[in-house]
């Protein structure tokens, strides 16, 4: 596996190690995956994303694994990532498969890439929660956090609204809500502050990874849960600690689209100390 070639790519700060397996497969373990990921004696990231052969319609399925090893189910600024590497092969738009499902990605203005995460989904069971509740208020508190809004963009996302989202300790309630009995598959936690009904700022704690700098994926969770609580307009900004993404929950078809930029930052190549 010495030399296995593999391409860092970013959006907004969150950070992926791309590797490209429609040619040669590369299936690495939970312990691999962490291995690669971790910032001090692997290349560092906060997903590994490996690219294997699809069927029609999909281009290529994206396996994704968190810094811990674990495998999620979408991640909306590695789709925008590796769409635009597909761009760059010669193709106008793109189909991405996750674990999530569908993902139609297409080109935007100044290098930027739009993603479709489909409809949200927002029944308890898909979530999914451990037992029914109201997606739109949870009864649920966690410290001085309460009342969040819960729903699944393929992957699950609880959502609270708060004054001020620096004021709060995510570093140590971000875990203490992922590992919650209530969130059977974990969940990623957002912190959200309504600036106006076209801007939002938000912290992310993120499932298997911890704080993040951005999330597509998260940021779309935000918006629709503002939408939800009639506290923004369907098109939103979503201001993150790594800089914006423009959030649409469309109305027309119920589906969340997602523009963003994305960037390289090297490329390499996988030493077989990382995959022992």
């Amino acid at each position: 596996m010495t030399g296995r070639p593999f391409r860092k790519m970013h959006g907004l700060g969150n950070d992926f190690v791309i590797v490209d397996a429609r040619l040669e497969p590369f299936r690495p373990s939970a312990a691999q995956a962490a291995a690669i990921a971790d910032r001090r004696e692997g290349v560092g990231c906060d997903q590994l994303i490996v690219l294997e052969p699809d069927a029609a319609p999909a281009d290529l399925f994206m396996r994704i694994f968190n810094a811990d090893g674990s495998e999620a189910e979408a991640c909306g600024n590695a789709t925008r990532c590796v769409a635009s590497l597909l761009f760059a092969e010669g193709r106008e738009a793109v189909t991405i498969r996750t674990l999530g499902g569908l993902l139609p990605c297409t080109p935007a203005a100044d290098g930027q890439v739009t993603a479709d995460l489909g409809p949200p989904r927002l029944d308890w069971r898909e979530v999914p929660l451990a037992r029914a509740m109201d997606t739109g208020r949870l009864d649920y508190a966690k410290g001085p956090l309460a009342d969040p809004v819960a729903l699944s963009l393929g992957n699950p996302h609880v959502v609270f609204f708060v004054e001020d989202p620096e004021g709060i300790d995510l570093a140590a309630l971000g875990p203490a809500i992922e590992h919650d009995p209530l969130f059977p598959r974990r969940t990623n936690v957002q912190l959200v502050q309504v600036v106006s009904t076209t801007h939002l700022r938000q912290r992310i704690w993120e499932r298997g990874v911890g704080l993040t700098r951005a999330s597509g994926s998260g940021g779309c969770a935000a918006q629709v849960a503002a939408v939800r609580r009639g506290l923004t307009e369907r098109r939103a900004r979503v201001e993150q600690p790594g800089g914006d993404l423009l959030v649409e929950w469309r109305e027309a078809d119920g589906h969340v689209l997602m523009t963003g930029p994305v960037a390289t930052a090297f490329c390499g190549s996988l030493d077989r100390s990382l995959l022992g």
